[in-house]
């Protein structure tokens, strides 16, 4: 509880950031949300899909916030816009944006849904993807590369594209093999070359009913769907590959966690279970300026904000610490009361 008036006290004492950057936290309306923790600026760059009504621009792509404190931000700008010529006409979910070789590169899911795809369950399918963009700056403006084509294949109906770079320093696309085609979504992982163009077959990481918390959507077509989003690699303070993930659970979204047997992405992987629930989920992690481990998700999945949690390396596994809900205001958090206050709802 100290702690936590400290850090509430800290967000109260500055003026200096509130005047510039008049939006609070609980006003951002946010899905996939993503943060680059930029150390030459102390600046915190979150990324989400672009709203002309917040920016003021009405082009399909990626906007983001500044803040320097998590808490007050800047009115957003747009970093990427769809180009008019691409294939894809609609999107711009789970960006993210990464460091390699020098330069950022932002991963960002775009679809077509009149492009149709061969069918290989009972709905139609339809061209969607990740696409890869670069800039010199965290905050663009970025431009496709690979001439706007996905990594994977066209005929793949595919999501929540993440980097991650093995031990060895070989780039890989880990992403969601969509539902809507596979009945049953599946976790991938895609070797790149070191200008992030396939260098390889993708493989099979698991599946979403793998996991015994995974409850299945009842879909018009009288099959189930089983949903994979959001993945996103860690590797602990002792070496243990974790996986961030979610999908649907008791209650709604859940934001859960997996884990590497054998330490590398071919796994096997076990399934550790939920990390946060109560509809909250498409999870990442950033170091904090001031050193601590920190999660920001989505909740609820609809009108959702970007919520942040301080995290546990416990070394085989993530560990939640604490809600902070000093930023976001939230009266009804998924891990204990604010300030003591005894709630049935919270």
């Amino acid at each position: 509880m100290r702690r936590w008036l400290a850090a509430l006290l800290l967000t109260l004492a500055a003026p200096v950031a509130a005047a510039e950057a008049p939006l609070l936290t609980s006003h951002l309306r946010i899905h996939d949300p993503f943060v680059v923790a930029e150390q030459a600026n102390r600046t915190y760059w979150l990324f989400s899909k672009n709203d002309p009504a917040v920016t003021g621009d009405p082009r399909i792509g990626i906007m983001a916030y500044a803040s320097s404190d998590l808490a007050h931000w800047q009115t957003p700008k747009l970093v990427f816009a769809l180009p008019k010529d691409s294939w894809a006409d609609d999107g711009g979910w789970a960006p993210e944006v990464h460091r390699w070789k020098g330069r950022y590169y932002l991963f960002a899911t775009f679809h077509n849904d009149k492009a149709a795809i061969p069918a290989s369950g009972k709905r139609p399918t339809y061209r969607r993807a990740t696409l890869l963009a670069v800039a010199d700056r965290v905050d663009g403006p970025y431009q496709l590369i690979h001439k706007g084509e996905p990594v994977t294949t066209p005929n793949d109906m595919t999501l929540d594209g993440s980097l991650y770079i093995d031990p060895a320093g070989k780039p890989w696309m880990v992403y969601a093999h969509e539902w809507l085609q596979m009945g049953v979504g599946t976790m991938e992982a895609l070797p790149l070359k070191d200008d992030l163009s396939p260098a390889g077959k993708p493989q099979l990481l698991f599946r979403a009913n793998d996991a015994d918390w995974v409850i299945g959507q009842k879909q018009p077509e009288g099959d189930m769907g089983y949903v994979t989003d959001g993945p996103e690699l860690y590797r602990t303070k002792n070496g243990t590959l974790l996986m961030l993930w979610s999908s649907w659970g008791k209650g709604g979204y859940v934001q859960a966690q997996a884990r590497s047997k054998s330490g590398t992405l071919a796994g096997p992987w076990e399934q550790l279970g939920p990390l946060i629930m109560q509809d909250s989920g498409h999870g990442m992690l950033f170091h904090a300026f001031d050193g601590r481990l920190m999660l920001v998700l989505h909740r609820p999945f609809k009108r959702a904000i970007a919520k942040f949690y301080e995290m546990r390396d416990a070394g085989d596994r993530l560990e939640v610490v604490r809600e902070a809900v000093e930023l976001d205001g939230e009266a009804y958090p998924t891990h204990g009361c604010p300030m003591g206050v005894s709630d049935a709802r919270c």
